[in-house]
């Protein structure tokens, strides 16, 4: 037999705000009912996901997951972010919901995004198929491993992995206060990331203080160039601690 389907079914607080979510992404809604259950149902191109409520859910509690395997991971991860910055005016990157970035920092090195959606759910999107070229770890490459990137890449794995935000907090501030000599490309990755942490476990003030010692690290234009990301992300963490 072939031509199956699965459908996750994932469990939220709200549908009203799933919705209003998933259409940010770009999800068409399908089916939506009130009773006798509150149920609801999205659809992007192949992919389909199912919705139900549960009286005192807390999204932060959650551990319901599901795999999505795509063609063109950098295109949906693209069009993800450009269809919730549209919606909301930025793209969370930080809390529930958010979207992660694209990274390869896995054993298989299978390029690979997570969404935690509003009920937070973790929706682990991979590329299948040949991977394509590039890596969000080319800065370490290029500047050499040190202990402070080393550390950016265990804390991002802590972090888009299992959402381990404490322990990652943790080992990045341990990394900064080291006084080994770091790049400052290195610095602020560790930088950006510990304020995405920071918004994540609700200290903005502390992301704030971070994002500021970020924009005052002095670099070249080659440097600035390789960090379009880092400052990119930086950006989208300002606009949410707005």
């Amino acid at each position: 037999m072939a031509n199956e389907i699965t459908i996750p079914i994932l469990p939220c607080g709200s549908i009203t705000d799933m919705l209003t979510f998933y259409k940010a992404l770009g999800f068409e809604v399908t089916y939506q009912q009130a009773r006798p259950n509150t149920y609801a149902c999205v659809k992007y191109e192949d992919i389909e996901l199912h919705f139900f409520t549960l009286k005192g859910y807390e999204p932060k509690d959650s551990y319901s997951t599901c795999f999505v395997l795509v063609p063109d991971l950098a295109g949906m991860h693209q069009a993800f972010s450009d269809g919730l910055r549209s919606h909301y005016g930025k793209v969370p990157i930080a809390g529930i919901p958010r979207i992660s970035k694209l990274n390869n920092a896995n054993s298989d090195r299978q390029f690979r995004f997570n969404v935690i959606d509003p009920g937070g759910n973790w929706v682990r999107f991979a590329q299948t198929g040949e991977q394509p070229a590039g890596s969000d770890e080319s800065v370490p490459q290029k500047e050499g491993q040190t202990k402070l990137s080393r550390a950016v890449h265990a804390a991002d794995w802590l972090v888009e992995a299992h959402g381990d935000f404490e322990s990652a907090a943790q080992m990045l501030d341990k990394a900064l206060a080291h006084n080994e000599p770091a790049s400052a490309m290195h610095r602020v990755q560790a930088l950006v990331l510990r304020a995405a942490i920071a918004v994540s476990l609700d200290d903005k003030s502390l992301a704030r203080s971070l994002l500021t010692e970020a924009r005052q690290i002095q670099l070249n234009d080659d440097e600035q160039a390789v960090l379009a990301a880092e400052f990119q992300r930086a950006d989208d963490l300002e606009q949410m601690l707005d």
